[in-house]
């Protein structure tokens, strides 16, 4: 089986030396991907597409390669397909009976022929060949120009023929990596999870800043998303993510600063402590997820005056967009429960909060401001790599588990998609299945007497709900680890 990688059409008409490196940075992140699901997999680039060829025992893991190519910036769209030599029409149309004969079988189905190369025939004259073929040789129903229900879609190229199984729509954008680092301003709420999203899918390496404001569980919560948009849209790339204690800095506001006006103070001091960050990371801009008028201190006025605290770009995807467009696209990500299930934290909530910030009236409350909180905070900031959210060494990490005991139950964490791709197969052993997203809110109803140990493939979403559950006073929770068994 081969997967031929067409090309965002943006990429297509760069100048030949960009588009030559905007390929072969996408095939650089392909092999890097798809590498970790099978060694085997080999990459070639070619001017128009990039072919992923899978070794014959690959089959186990068509879904997985599948998935990683439709979230991987920089795909158009993907096609499945079975490559033969081009020989004659009788072949021709065997191979095409092969994939597609049961699937039009009483069914309304139209020949598509894609063809390139020096031939005696043309693509209409084989569609309309094909068409006679399967007619007579399957039990299709009719051919319907029109309104098919099966679409056969051959290609051909020189003297290879490919029969389409699939076809896989790809992201667009530019690879990641393409574009300069920036760091995000991720809060784990719809809006800064979207932003991130679609920074990291036109092709910027996307570091991630989350302003910790005194919840254990929030960061908690932060770290699991920003690690979900990583290894789902950007783990090519190795990126930072960095955490800011800002309770003190809140607290700093809440005593020095007008309550109209500590919200858009709140957002120039973590604009100043993200350019910092920025700085230290090589990053070029800064993201957030702020939609004009969405809050008070998204308003034209106040965001003009937030800007002027820092002199780095700052730069808002979602600056026009309404809450349900961001709703959506966080849905369509698999991102929405993350979103609507993000533990709450304190923050600053202004009485009367002012809607026409003035940059003399902000600048004479930050005079009341100590900055040497916010120098301490960024102090003792806290960087790390994405892929090690849990040190292994961190003498607070949950010991791992590689055998069940007859009172443990094992609970599956993973993202309701990944329980349904790839079940645990555990004869013997309870399983309860509950997402990551719910673990928090329905541990305490299930029956304390048992031994409960999370599982996740890579075990960062365990370990960090082990923990988290552990710091709520629950003592009968564990990690599962499976490669070691």
């Amino acid at each position: 089986m081969k997967f031929i990688v067409k090309l965002f059409p943006e990429i297509t008409i760069k100048s030949r030396p960009v588009r030559n490196r905007l390929i072969q940075r996408l095939r650089s992140n392909l092999k890097t991907i798809l590498q970790r699901i099978d060694p085997q997999i080999k990459t070639n680039s070619f001017w128009d597409r990039i072919d992923i060829t899978c070794p014959d025992t690959a089959h186990v893991h068509y879904e997985s390669i599948a998935s990683a190519l439709a979230c991987t910036p920089g795909i158009s769209h993907c096609l499945e397909v079975h490559e033969y030599q081009l020989t004659n029409f009788d072949d021709i149309l065997g191979h095409v009976i092969r994939v597609y004969g049961e699937r039009i079988k009483g069914k309304r189905f139209v020949v598509r022929v894609k063809r390139s190369g020096k031939h005696d025939f043309s693509s209409h004259q084989l569609e309309c060949d094909l068409g006679a073929g399967l007619l007579a040789q399957t039990s299709a129903g009719q051919v319907d120009l029109h309104n098919p229900e099966v679409t056969v879609s051959v290609e051909i190229k020189d003297h290879q023929l490919f029969i389409v199984e699939r076809r896989i729509e790809g992201l667009g954008g530019y690879p990641q990596g393409t574009q300069e680092p920036v760091v995000s301003l991720i809060s784990g709420g719809f809006d800064s999870i979207v932003a991130s999203y679609l920074t990291m899918k036109r092709g910027t390496k996307t570091h991630f800043v989350f302003f910790n404001l005194g919840g254990a569980a929030h960061e908690a919560g932060v770290k699991q998303v920003a690690y979900f948009l990583w290894q789902k849209f950007g783990s090519a790339a190795k990126v930072k993510f960095v955490t800011v204690p800002f309770e003190s800095v809140v607290a700093e506001i809440l005593q020095h600063v007008n309550h109209s006006h500590m919200g858009v103070v709140l957002k120039r001091m973590m604009l100043r402590a993200a350019e910092q960050v920025a700085r230290r990371l090589h990053a070029q801009a800064m993201i957030t997820g702020e939609s004009i008028a969405q809050v008070s201190s998204q308003t034209l006025p106040n965001l003009a005056v937030i800007d002027k605290a820092v002199d780095s770009l700052v730069l808002r995807p979602l600056i026009t967009w309404d809450k349900q467009e961001i709703i959506d696209v966080a849905t369509k990500i698999g991102a929405y429960e993350f979103a609507a299930n993000m533990p709450e934290y304190c923050g600053v909530i202004s009485d009367r909060p002012t809607v026409k910030a003035k940059l003399a009236r902000v600048k004479a409350e930050e005079a009341n401001f100590d900055f040497m909180v916010l120098q301490e905070a960024l102090k003792n900031a806290e960087m790390q790599v994405i892929t090690d959210l849990i040190d292994a060494n961190n003498p607070e990490q949950m010991p791992a588990y590689h055998k069940f005991d007859e009172n443990d139950v094992l609970v599956d964490v993973r993202h309701p998609d990944d329980q349904v791709k790839a079940p645990l197969n555990l004869p013997g052993t309870k399983i309860l299945h509950i997402p990551f997203f719910n673990i928090n809110n329905a541990f305490e109803a299930l029956p304390q007497d048992k031994q409960y140990l999370l599982y996740c493939p890579k075990g960062v979403m365990s370990q960090l709900h082990a923990l988290h559950l552990r710091d709520q006073g629950f003592e009968n929770v564990g990690v599962y680890h499976p490669a070691e068994a």
